[in-house]
Formats: structure tokens, sequence, C-alpha cells
């Protein structure tokens, strides 16, 4: 993260800043190594952006109060602070990448190279990944989306502040609160109509580094009313508190950025005003251990990723905690010595000039983009494996897309989109007009005369299932389906156009209380808990459904099966294996079947026990490991493994 140490000696230095850099560093990391606790140690990234904009802006103020300011100046600056420790890291990470990636995953790597080198690494990951996708944790530099964010800002910020200088700073205010106002707008919007593009863009984060802006513009007023020490006590606890309730109550499933957002944001702002050496908060962040660690936390967050990243990508097994740990405790011991030995050295004019920073930017700017291109030309140096797992795994690259949509093969072709209408991107992303409902092919929801009815319902581990049941289900059954990825099935939803699953769910029940099948299936990847089974058996009981099913979570792996195969388990593969398989989706299966109380018209299907034992989790069935891999991806069911779970165990708990 962008962390301005040289604005020390543009203003009263306050230890208290470096400590609450602490306090966002610290809960990035465990939440990256999976400490549950830190279930929202991602909101730290946050906490940087406030920083950042409070620290620049205080340095652009007081250099254009007296004078001073040149852009030139300021890049200087911005290079001489990013930019050794950044390269540093990226040039460590080359040859780890070379021996332990897979031709595809160095592909990606290659790009994200490219990406870096140009502060863009926030669109690369925004059009190829989710921030919190399984696989997005593979990707060594994924968390450089945030440096980029800043760049970008920075890029803007110093322009604004001088083509507007003359207008005073009331209207430069009022400017930048306009523009505040309609980011978090956006943010909160964008949370919900397009998550990724909301969380990685700078639109939609722009206003968080405003906050830490109007702090700066608060502490350059010459006029500024005088804060009281039961003032400073009250507004720093209320800081630290809000940043303490984000860190330990949010998680994943929180929207973000969005209005959740505030909570961070604020508390940060409100440390940042209220806390000094008089307050309690302010000696809490003053005392040298986060002191300490604040010094460092450039440098530390830049470690961490790749070092989580390439563990993960090395053993296929996921790390455990206590290697997770040590893993922290490196990235600590790493910072320090780039710290001290790079970013130090590198920030101190009388050792590098300014035509050597900017040389030394540009020339390693070009071997990092001359050796992604390449690596992106010669997809991901795919030579470097052996032709046997090259191969295999291209046969994947070119099959995967028709493997995705299995679930549809069986319905007509003109009607397979509009069967999962909400999978499509243009759907999800689209307003409410956008969404065809009077449009949708009443094949997939429609029952007809005569025939009994089974009824998909959930998310893509739902749809999965449509592939094996049409294979086996007898003539005179019809399968129904409404299934949208990534929305747990839930009885409660509304008709809300602006969210995909809510709207998705209120239209699935909808129908699903028009047709009264016989049953409904209920699938959905990690969504499944015990209350919420209940409550939608029951409501869907008294809707009039006959029998109610639901799926349990499938195997998971580490990473896509086909890398785990290519890269673990060959030549000679086993049927059945342990490697990359993830023990905590087993224990969340062993959670339901003993708490979710079955009954003639309530089941619980187990897939996890169909394709795993003691020895470990399906890999392939018959004797082509191609055709016969079990899983495509991390999690969802290849047609042959959809077909033999549905022949074997789901038909029997629809037709008994």
């Amino acid at each position: 993260m962008l962390i301005c140490h040289e604005a020390a000696n543009k203003m009263n230095y306050r230890r208290e800043i470096d400590g609450l850099r602490a306090l966002a560093v610290l809960p990035v990391i465990l939440f990256h190594a999976g400490f549950q606790t830190f279930s929202g140690g991602f909101v730290g990234v946050d906490v940087f952006f406030v920083i950042s904009g409070y620290l620049i802006t205080t340095i652009i103020l007081t250099e254009k109060q007296a004078g001073t300011f040149t852009l030139i100046n300021f890049y200087e600056r911005r290079a001489r602070r990013i930019l050794p420790a950044l390269f540093t890291v990226m040039l460590v990470c080359l040859p780890f990448a070379w021996i332990w990636l897979l031709p595809q995953d160095m592909k990606n790597f290659s790009d994200s190279l490219v990406a870096v080198s140009g502060f863009a690494s926030n669109i690369l990951f925004w059009r190829t990944s989710g921030y919190f996708e399984p696989a997005a944790e593979l990707k060594p530099l994924l968390h450089t989306w945030s440096l980029a964010v800043e760049e970008q800002y920075y890029v803007f910020f110093p322009l604004f502040l001088m083509l507007t200088w003359h207008l005073g700073r009331r209207w430069i205010l009022v400017l930048l609160t306009l523009v505040a106002a309609a980011s978090l707008a956006a943010a909160q919007w964008g949370s919900v109509a397009n998550p990724d593009a909301n969380f990685y863009l700078l639109p939609t984060r722009d206003w968080e580094l405003l906050i830490g802006a109007f702090d700066a513009f608060y502490f350059a007023s010459g006029d500024r009313p005088h804060i009281s020490d039961t003032a400073g006590q009250f507004g720093s606890i209320t800081g630290l508190a809000m940043l303490a309730y984000a860190t330990f109550a949010f998680d994943k499933q929180t929207p973000f950025p969005s209005l959740y957002t505030l909570v961070p944001t604020i508390g940060a702002a409100l440390i940042i005003l209220f806390a000094t050496q008089r307050t309690w908060v302010g000696q809490l962040l003053g005392n040298k251990f986060f002191v300490g660690i604040g010094l460092i936390s450039y440098s530390a967050y830049l470690w961490h990723q790749p070092l989580f990243a390439f563990a993960r990508q090395s053993s296929i097994f996921e790390p455990n905690q206590l290697l997770f740990g040590m893993l922290s405790a490196a990235s600590i011991v790493l910072a320090y010595f780039s710290w001290k030995y790079i970013e130090n050295p590198f920030r101190n004019k009388r050792q590098f000039s300014r035509r050597q920073i900017f040389l030394f930017g540009a020339m390693g700017s070009a071997f990092f983009i001359g050796f992604g291109l390449i690596g992106h030309f010669n997809k991901g140096f795919e030579n470097r494996i052996g032709q046997e797992q090259k191969a295999f795994l291209a046969s994947f690259d070119n099959e995967l897309p028709e493997w995705k949509y299995f679930m549809r093969t069986g319905i007509p072709q003109k009607y397979r989109n509009e069967c999962n209408f909400f999978d499509i991107p243009k759907y999800r992303a689209g307003t409410p007009s956008q969404i065809p409902v009077d449009t949708i092919a009443p094949y997939c929801y429609t029952r007809e005369i005569g025939k009994k009815a089974v009824f998909i319902w959930g998310d893509s581990h739902a749809q999965q299932l449509y592939y094996g049941l049409k294979q086996v289900l007898p003539t005179d059954w019809q399968i129904l389906q409404v299934a949208s990825s990534g929305c747990v099935a839930t009885t409660h939803a509304t008709e809300n156009r602006q969210d995909y699953c809510e709207y998705a769910n209120w239209f699935a029940f909808q129908k699903i209380a028009q047709t009264r099948p016989d049953i409904v299936i209920v699938g959905q990847n990690l969504g499944h808990n015990p209350r919420d089974m209940q409550e939608v058996s029951a409501r869907l009981l008294a809707a009039g459904v006959g029998k109610v099913v639901f799926t349990g979570p499938n195997p998971h792996w580490s990473t896509d099966l086909p890398k785990v195969v290519a890269h673990k388990l060959m030549p000679d593969t086993p049927r059945r294996t342990f490697i990359g398989a993830d023990r905590s989706v087993m224990h969340l299966d062993e959670t339901l079947k003993s708490q979710v109380e079955q009954s003639a018209a309530v089941r619980y299907v187990s897939i996890v026990d169909y394709f795993c034992n003691g020895s470990g989790c399906l890999v392939y069935i018959g004797d082509d490991l191609k055709n016969g891999i079990t899983s495509w991806d991390y999690g969802h069911l290849s047609p042959i493994a959809s077909y033999h779970f549905a022949k074997d165990v789901l038909s029997k708990a629809v037709l008994d």
C-alpha cells in the first residue's frame, strides 16, 4: 500500500499514524492466511486507503501553500516509495513461478506482471477473478490491485487540486464532497449490480481515499476548532471500536465496498482526527510494536500474498494453520529486511538521484512487461512440463466451455441459455428492464399435463444435477429448473430486480408454488445450514410440494481437479486420493447429516459420501482418466460424475 513516510518531514510526526498502519496490515495478512477470527481482515485495505488519502493530501496541501508543489517531485516520491520494493518482490516471484506454476497459471501470472508494471492489475483481476473466489488465493500478485487503485487516484487527484486551487478551499471541498458522494452511491449500487467491478475499480473506491483527504483539509485549516481531551478520548475510542467491529464481524459475504465500508473507513478517519499521545488510543498505537510494524507495513503487504500463494501452489494440499502462521511471521521478517535495505536506500536522494530513480523505474517496467508478454504468447512457457501433462491439460482447455454448460444438455438447443438466464452476465449486470422474464423458455418451468415433475432449485451446484437426472429418470418424469450461480436458495426473497439472487429466488419459488412439483431438489455449494434448510422445506411442503431433497456439497479441491492431477498425480494417477481434497467440506457434510431432521417428506443426500471414503475422494470413473474425471474445476461434477451419482443415489431419493 502507498504509505508516505516523507509526510513526516512536512508535518509533525504522529506515531499513532504508523500504529494505525499496523492495524491495517496485520488483519489483511491474517485474513489471507485463513484465520477465521479475522473474517473481516480485508478491511485493512480500506484503512490503508484512508491513511494514504490523508498523508498524500497533507503533502500536496503543504507544498501548494508554500508554492513548492510540482508534479515531477510528486511522482519522483511515488517512484522512490513504490517501485524498489515492488520490483524486488516481483523478481523473487519469477523462479518460484517457473518451478511451481502450471502453464495456464503461469500465463495468468505473466499477464499480471504486465498489468502490475502498468498499475492496471485491478482491471486485470476484475476481468479474470473475484477477490474471494478460491482460485484467487493462488494468484501471487492478486494484492497489487490496491496499488493500482491508489496510483490511478494519484494520476487524477494532484491534477484536480492544481486545476481548482484558484477556486479556494471551500469550493474545492464542495467539489470533492460531490465526487465522494457519487463514488459512495456507485459503490452501494455496484455491490449488488456488479460486485467484481465494484470491488476492484477506482470509481467505487475513490470516496475511501477522499475520506482521508477530508481529514487532511481539516488539519490544514487555520481556524479549526480545538479538540478537548474528552472529545479526543471519545472520538479515538469510537474509531478503534469501529475498526475492531469490521475486522471481526464482517466476512466474505459482506457487500464490499458499500455502505458497510463506512464502518472501517470512518473508524480510521476518527483515529486520525482524534488520536494523539494524550489519548489512550494514541498511546496504544504509538507503542514500539505497532509503530515498528507500521514502518514496514508496505513491504509486509507486498510479501505476504506471494508467500501464501506459492505455498498453496507448491503443495496442492491446503497448508495448515501452523504453516500459515509461520509464513505470516516470515512476511514480517522479509518486510524488515526489504524496508531497511531496499526501501530506505532508494528514498535517500543522496544515494539515488531523480534520474537514476526514473531510469530504474523504466528499465524495471520494461523487463517485467517484456517477460510477461513472452509468457503470455508462449502460453505460460508450456514446454516446462511433460508431454503427457501438456496434452492432458490442453484437452480441458479446449473442452471446458462445453463442460461448463453440460447441465443444460437435454434441453432443446434454443432454450439452453434461457433455462439458466440468471447466469448470463448481461442479465446479472443488466438493468431491471433487461431481465427478459416474459420471454424465458416455458420449457424450463412449465409443467406438462400427465407428467410427474422434479424441480431443481439452487446455484450451479444444483444445475450440475440436471444432466444425470435426465439420463436416468423414467420418461413419465419431467425436470423443471430455475438455478442461478452463486445464489443460496431462500423462500423469503422478494421481487427485487436490482439483486439478481433475490429476484432469482423469488422467481423460482413463484414457479414452484404454481407447478406444485412432486419433488424439489435444493442444491448449492456451501450455503446450506440446518436452520435455513428447515425453513425452506417447511415452506415448500406448505406450498404443495410432495417431497424436498437437499443435496450436500460436492468434494472440493484446492484448485481445478485436472490441475491437481497434472501437478501431483501423473503419470500413475490413483483412482482415489486425499491430495488436494478439502477436508473442511467433508466436515461440513458430516455436520449437515447429523443435524438435518430427515423424514419421508424431507431427505438429505450426501454427495461427499458417494465420491469419498477412507481411501480418498474419487478422481476418475472407468478406465479413461480424461473422460472419466469427476470434476472439471474445483468442485462441480463432470457429466460422467453427474450421471453416476444420479443413477446410484439421487434417482433413488426421487423415486422412493
